[in-house]
């Protein structure tokens, strides 16, 4: 699934921007809960709401929460309230906070937070972690956590449909182009197969029981991930 700045910022900028302007709610899983998205998304005016991420730290160490970032003052406070100061930014745009080396050597919890043998303790931070936090801070609100629960009954199911029954849990194309226009017909035979299976039951109703009314279904959660390995759920 191809999540990189360059396939989302031609997404965005096109089919998320301008051709469904009446979305202001984007619903997406974990895996889109990055920088760059998160960035592009309330850019945009829009709000994304994500599910929850696993922490990925090492086991037996500091969990993650446990360094608070302080805004004023620019610092990571460790553990031990301890503050790491500012160093420097690192071409992959990580902001690395140090601790004092004279600090951490006679820490009691060095084995839980560093194994340098400088005894120094490096934390990062991303340029525009920022985002992220927005999104986690709207993922515990209970006005976006209801939102976000009709996403495994729309969208993953729908995905779980053109994986088992279309063959497109692997894909026999290598170009981007290729495998765009190839979700985008195996999405169209979809919608012709729910159109087909509604207009049946609506002229053929099952002989038993009183008959019930059909909704007409709802096509744009399928026309939506037309870029399946790219664009999670909008609402």
């Amino acid at each position: 699934m191809c999540r990189s700045k360059s396939c989302w910022s031609s997404i965005s900028t096109g089919f998320h921007c301008k051709h469904y302007p009446e979305h202001k709610i984007v619903v997406g899983d974990s895996a889109y809960k990055t920088p760059w998205i998160c960035k592009r998304v309330f850019e945009s005016g829009r709000i994304l709401t994500s599910a929850y991420t696993h922490p990925k730290a090492k086991d037996r160490n500091q969990p993650w929460y446990t360094y608070v970032y302080d805004e004023f003052y620019d610092d990571v406070i460790c553990p031990e309230h301890r503050s790491l100061h500012y160093a420097t930014t690192n071409r992959n745009s990580y902001r690395e906070y140090k601790s004092q080396p004279y600090l951490c050597k006679d820490c009691p919890t060095k084995a839980m937070c560093t194994q340098s043998p400088k005894c120094e303790k490096t934390v990062t931070r991303y340029i525009w972690q920022d985002f992220v936090e927005m999104t986690e801070n709207i993922r515990h609100t209970p006005q976006y956590r209801d939102i976000y629960k009709p996403r495994q009954q729309k969208i993953e199911r729908v995905f779980a449909d053109a994986k088992e029954k279309h063959g497109m849990r692997y894909t026999q194309h290598r170009d981007w182009v290729q495998v765009t226009n190839w979700v985008k017909l195996k999405f169209a035979a979809m919608n012709l197969k729910k159109l087909a299976t509604w207009k049946w039951k609506t002229k053929n109703p099952p002989p038993q029981g009183p008959r019930k009314r059909i909704s007409t279904p709802n096509f744009s959660f399928v026309f939506l991930p037309f870029h399946h390995f790219l664009w999670p759920f909008a609402i």
